[in-house]
């Protein structure tokens, strides 16, 4: 690396084509970059084959190609070199210029001659004019036409500080400074500077050397005393102590590049201009440098990341270090350039920045804000557990997220930049409002629907109840009892809401709705009462007519006690005291008093009295309706009053009024003619129950019969052999009863029964006679471990019969076993499994 530090590079080729890629090079490997204005240029330039690159070699120890004088004398540097000197401090930067006057190019082009020297004096900070003493006083020898060439670009440049030329005298001699005044006045100047001395440009010095290869000792000694000058060159007073306008070393490269540009087109040269304009697009290039490696910086990178994942305390010191290190490398690597330059690229490079990382920064407010609405959430849930009132949960738990949120949002911001957080704040002050809001409407409703629920509940099931009894004293229980729960749940209500703190008409609109509430409830059922009201005079009807005073079912015999069930009629319906007396049947008291009491119904459900207003809707039904003759036998036309011809009530507002006089003379006329199917099943239960209780026939057919059969009957008893033989069949016949279960086939009809018994007859037989053989044949004494049932096991025989045995016996059954055998009185049959016996008790 250290060779590399040293290595000659050229700058400008001989085609006068700039070698950006191995000037970036040659900085890199001396970094140059890092020198800032602690650097010094050095060129040489005079006639071909003068000895420039050995002088160069010797005094700043390079390793610039020098020419061979065994071979002749030619052309050796071509183009613009660059070396670094070794040994010297500050950085030293040598451009060894190719040589003038040189028969390559010919005397007719001495375009880039003057270009190289134009772009010489533009970017070094000292110029070595190498000349030969005898040389002097010649006109190209001399270089007189380069020096009247450089002197009239000076005229042009107006450079703000002096560069300083050193006349190099080879073979030990002095030029005196008179002998460069005449050049200098022979240039045309303008007007403002016609007077102008040559001292005001240039700082010139002339230094003179031993001839190289006669006195080579004195002339290494000489070298090395002219080598001390450019050691601190740029201290005040030394060679290049005129530190103004130096473009800093970072930029060397694209000044090079395009001061050369500038001077091949043959343009003038504005070295203030060229200075801002080198500034510029050097700072903006460190701006976009560190703009580039904050982005992919390991801490910024860990930061964004933790903000997505959620809130990051310390957030704003933690991004402002990143940032404060990024613009104070960006200033001390700019710092040598313009300060106006400098100083907006700086501004430029903080707009970038800080907008690189406001996505960011929002997005650590969105979290914050999140969070805070969150914790608001929570807080405020847990305060109404606490049974806190809502409104003040609310305000509290409110200004704790808005704080926490502050508190965040202060955390979050860097010096440097001008962040608002004010809109997120305003959105989580209105996501907060809205979800308290939200929340308080749901509570509101949750509490309105648990107070209808709780009047729903007190109100409904009773009023039913009260309708059902229809009373005298119906809706005054009815009112009394919706006065009672409304005010004590409007109490409660009350009491619930002040935790809300509404406003007045709120509170009252919600107060007004409960009430309102409880009074629908009432109306409600009692539509559905009034909707129902037949199916109602029905049931009760049903049930004060059959049923005893026990409540159990009334069996009609015709033994009942006529005077008892009028009693308990009147009981029903103590209206009826008229008829107590009469001699109409059971059936048409106990369907009077009935009657009575669906009227009762009738006239309760007709209207709603909620206003504690006097009606005459009972009396105008009891005088038009009760008074009518009632039939249950066969239906009758009822004749009533031109009273209920009306679609209203007297002083029963039409709102109220839930069964119009009209359809309660439908509906009664519609009851008694249901009611008269009731009594009719009722006289023909009574009827019915009577035949069935004559099972024997009439005593005179009994007598026919004993009559008629005595003779058959004489024979039977005169011989028991026919007598047995029956007793046989007879227990023969009720085996094969109770083993063919004929009762349960023929449940199922006739036909199938038939079909059933006709299929199973054959095996059913065939299996008792097997079993009557085997008990026959069965030793006298043999022993039995088990008693067997002798009535056979009905489920056994049936199994037997379905498979079909074909055995048969020929031994004629005793007396006794068949007599077991159709033996159907119950039996209790209890097995012990220690004797494995079955003992059976009749």
């Amino acid at each position: 690396m250290a060779e590399e530090e040293y290595r000659s590079a050229q700058l400008i080729d001989g085609e006068g084509e700039y070698n950006d890629a191995g000037v970036e090079n040659f900085m890199k490997a001396t970094r140059l970059a890092e020198c800032g204005l602690s650097y010094v240029v050095v060129s040489i330039m005079g006639p071909q084959s003068s000895g420039k690159s050995t002088l160069l070699n010797n005094l700043f120890r390079t390793d610039f190609r020098e020419m061979d004088a065994l071979r002749g004398r030619s052309q050796t540097t071509k183009g613009i070199w660059l070396a670094k000197c070794r040994g010297i401090d500050p950085c030293t930067i040598v451009m060894d210029l190719e040589g003038t006057d040189g028969r390559e190019r010919g005397e007719d082009d001495t375009a880039f001659e003057k270009q190289s020297a134009l772009f010489a004096l533009a970017i070094s900070d000292i110029v070595l004019i190498n000349m030969w003493c005898h040389d002097i006083g010649r006109e190209q020898a001399a270089n007189k036409p380069l020096l009247k060439t450089v002197f009239q670009v000076m005229m042009r440049l107006f450079s703000p500080r002096k560069t300083t030329l050193l006349f190099v005298i080879r073979d030990r001699t002095r030029t005196p400074l008179e002998a460069l005044e005449p050049i200098w006045d022979s240039v045309s100047k303008p007007e403002a500077q016609k007077d102008t001395a040559l001292s005001e440009f240039f700082n010139v010095e002339v230094t003179a050397l031993s001839s190289y290869e006669e006195k080579e000792d004195q002339f290494h000694d000489q070298v090395a005393e002219l080598r001390k000058r450019f050691v601190h060159s740029i201290a005040p007073g030394g060679l290049a102590g005129d530190r103004r306008g130096v473009v800093p070393a970072s930029g060397f490269s694209f000044s090079a590049q395009h001061i050369w540009k500038v001077v091949r087109e043959n343009k003038d040269l504005d070295l203030p201009a060229h200075k801002v304009m080198v500034a510029t697009v050097r700072c903006e290039e460190i701006a976009n440098e560190k703009l580039s490696h904050l982005t992919s910086d390991e801490k910024w990178l860990e930061l964004e990341e933790a903000v997505h994942s959620g809130p990051v305390s310390g957030f704003g010191k933690k991004l402002e270090a990143i940032l404060d290190a990024y613009i104070e490398e960006y200033d001390k690597e700019a710092i040598y350039f313009d300060e106006g330059v400098r100083t907006a690229k700086r501004k430029q490079l903080e707009s970038k920045v800080l907008h690189l990382v406001h996505p960011t920064y929002q997005a650590l407010l969105g979290h914050l804000r999140s969070k805070s609405l969150e914790k608001f959430q929570k807080d405020l849930e847990s305060s109404l557990n606490s049974r806190k009132g809502f409104a003040s949960s609310v305000r509290d738990c409110s200004e704790s997220s808005m704080f926490e949120f502050d508190q965040g949002s202060a955390d979050a911001i860097i010096s440097r930049a001008e962040w608002d957080a004010s809109k997120v704040r305003e959105k989580l002050y209105r996501d907060i409002t809205a979800h308290a809001n939200t929340l308080r409407n749901q509570k509101l409703s949750e509490l309105t629907n648990r107070y209808e629920d709780k009047l729903t509940e007190a109100l409904a099931e009773p009023v039913e109840s009260l309708f059902e009894a229809a009373g005298n004293d119906t809706w005054a229980s009815i009112r009394n009892l919706y006065h009672c729960e409304t005010r004590n749940a409007l109490s409660e209500f009350s009491t619930s809401l002040s935790g809300f703190e509404l406003d007045k008409v709120s509170f009252d609109e919600r107060i007004t709705n409960l009430k309102e509430f409880a009074k629908n409830v009432v109306e409600k059922k009692a539509k559905e009462e009034a909707a129902k009201v037949l199916i109602r005079m029905k049931d009760r009807f049903s049930t004060v007519f059959s049923r005893d005073k026990d409540s159990m079912p009334r069996v009609w015999t015709g033994k009942e006690n006529v005077r008892k069930i009028t009693k308990d009629a009147r009981a029903a319906a103590p209206f009826m005291a008229d008829h107590v007396n009469s001699k109409r049947s059971c059936f048409e008291i106990h369907a009077r008093s009935s009657s009575g009491y669906a009227l009762k119904l009738l006239a309760v459900t007709a209207a709603i009295r909620l206003d504690e207003k006097p009606d005459k809707i009972e009396s105008t039904l009891m005088s038009a309706l009760m008074d009518a003759p009632v039939s249950l036998v066969r239906r009758t036309a009822t004749t009533t009053t031109e009273s209920l011809a009306s679609s209203t009530w007297e002083v029963v507002s039409p709102s109220n009024t839930l069964i119009t006089p009209v359809q309660c003379k439908s509906l009664w006329r519609q009851f008694k003619t249901e009611t008269e199917y009731t009594v009719t099943q009722a006289i023909s239960a009574q009827e019915a129950h009577k035949r069935s209780n004559s099972v024997l026939p009439p005593p005179w057919a009994i007598l026919a019969i004993l009559i008629l059969g005595f003779n058959e009957l004489m024979v039977l008893f005169r011989n028991p052999l026919y007598l047995l033989l029956l007793f046989v069949m007879f227990l023969v016949f009720k085996a094969l009863w109770v083993q063919l279960d004929v009762a349960e086939m023929f449940q199922n009809g006739i036909l199938p029964g038939i079909l059933t018994l006709s299929t199973r007859f054959l095996p059913t037989v065939m299996n008792l006679l097997r079993k009557l053989a085997d008990e026959g044949a069965r030793p006298p004494n043999a022993p039995q471990t088990t008693q067997n049932n002798p009535l056979l096991d009905a489920q056994s025989l049936r199994r037997d019969s379905q498979r079909h045995v074909p055995s048969l016996t020929t031994q004629a059954p005793n007396a006794s076993s068949l007599s077991s055998i159709t033996d159907s009185s119950p039996q209790s049959c209890v097995e012990y499994p220690t004797a494995n016996e079955v003992s059976c008790t009749s």
